[in-house]
């Protein structure tokens, strides 16, 4: 199975044929969907927030590396300088100060089959989190996010083909 598909599986709480159908949905559907709205909510905001330090470290600690691998191996031109924009995304986000249309903004430059590719990288990121909790919180997160992106970035090459 593709390793795309496999992350969104375990991670959130949608099977093969639902995620293939949430993929092959425009963007605004998706972002209105009962079903995404639901994935939501589901996170553990209140843990999320109280575990970002412990987030923060992973990122540091994980994201130049992964941020190399983007730009070396699979071409993506513009790649952040530091983990420091994507922490701080990440609790604009849980603060409601950041939203997903800006987050799929900001990604829209990324090829889509680079996003794709890095997805299921970008999630093991936090493999290494000791609480199963608070990993499979943040995995659940990131996966969620990421799901957008990819709807997104599916949308926008159907577009540019027409």
């Amino acid at each position: 199975m593709n390793p795309l598909i496999t992350t969104f599986i375990q991670n959130l709480d949608f099977s093969q044929p639902e995620i293939e159908e949430i993929l092959s949905q425009p963007l605004n559907e998706v972002i209105n969907s009962p079903a995404l709205k639901q994935e939501l909510d589901t996170l553990n905001i209140d843990l999320l927030k109280k575990t970002l330090p412990t987030a923060g470290a992973v990122l540091a600690e994980h994201l130049p590396l992964f941020y190399d691998w983007l730009k070396n191996e699979l071409g993506v031109q513009r790649v952040p300088d530091s983990p420091d924009h994507t922490t701080k995304w990440v609790i604009g986000f849980l603060n409601n100060q950041e939203s997903i249309n800006h987050l799929v903004e900001l990604h829209r430059p990324v090829p889509h089959a680079a996003l794709e590719t890095a997805v299921p990288r970008l999630v093991g990121l936090f493999d290494g989190v000791e609480d199963v909790t608070v990993r499979e919180e943040w995995q659940k997160a990131v996966a969620a996010l990421c799901l957008v992106l990819v709807v997104d970035a599916r949308e926008q090459e159907k577009l540019g083909q027409c």
